[in-house]
Order: structure tokens, then sequence, then C-alpha cells
């Protein structure tokens, strides 16, 4: 009868309750920096789709999943999927490349954003 860890309104990675936009179900606060898959995949993915945004001309939104599997290293997920919408004008040929390196270069700095999250260095509500 307990809730199980399941997150509460008010605790995604943001801050923000989307009513129209995907989002994942694992809340991020008072999970280990270290090895908690949910926190650090929920606040990477956020900042893989941010600098996507706001780097890449033609992306006016972005979206990152990352899936782990038991077992696996954190840096290695079982599935990272990006999702962008586009400007009229511009094709996903264009923006492609660009967002993938975005992803794997966040997931090459792995460690070192696992750090930054135990030292507080990102907000998480």
């Amino acid at each position: 009868s307990a809730d199980s860890g399941q997150v509460g309104r008010g605790n995604r990675a943001n801050g923000v309750i989307p009513l129209k936009r995907p989002a994942g179900s694992e809340a991020a606060a008072g999970k280990n920096p270290v090895s908690h898959v949910g926190k650090i995949y929920n606040l990477l993915a956020f900042q893989a789709a941010r600098a996507m945004q706001e780097n890449i001309g033609g992306v006016t939104e972005a979206y990152v999943w990352l899936l782990s599997r038991i077992g696996e290293p954190v840096d290695q997920p079982a599935l990272a999927n990006i999702q962008l919408a586009l400007q009229g004008d511009c094709s996903l040929e264009e923006v492609k490349g660009q967002a993938e390196q975005v992803l794997i270069e966040k997931l090459l700095q792995l460690n070192n954003f696992s750090r930054q999250l135990a030292a507080g260095s990102f907000p998480v509500s």
C-alpha cells in the first residue's frame, strides 16, 4: 500500500510538470548521484536536450531518453533516443549528426557529470 518510490507531482528534475510533453517517471531528488541511473539519466538527458535546442540551428525542441540495463555500466545506456522538433526550413539530415554528437559527448563526460552532481552543481527540484 506504499507508493514504492513513485514520483510526486513536484519532483521533476527541472521542476516542471509538462501537460503535453514527454516526461520521465523517475524522481531525481534524494537519489545517489554516482550510481542511481534514474537521477543521472534524468538530469543528463535534460542537459543534452537543452544543449541541442540552444546550440543547433533549426532545432526548436529536443527530447532525450536514456534507458539503463541492470548490471551494465551507467555510461553505456541500453537505449539512447533523441526526438527533435525542427523549424520548417530545417531537415533532419542537417542536424541529426550534431544532435548525436551532443549526446555522445555528454555520455563521454559522465564521470565528471556525476562528480558535479554529487557536489550539488546542478539544481534538482
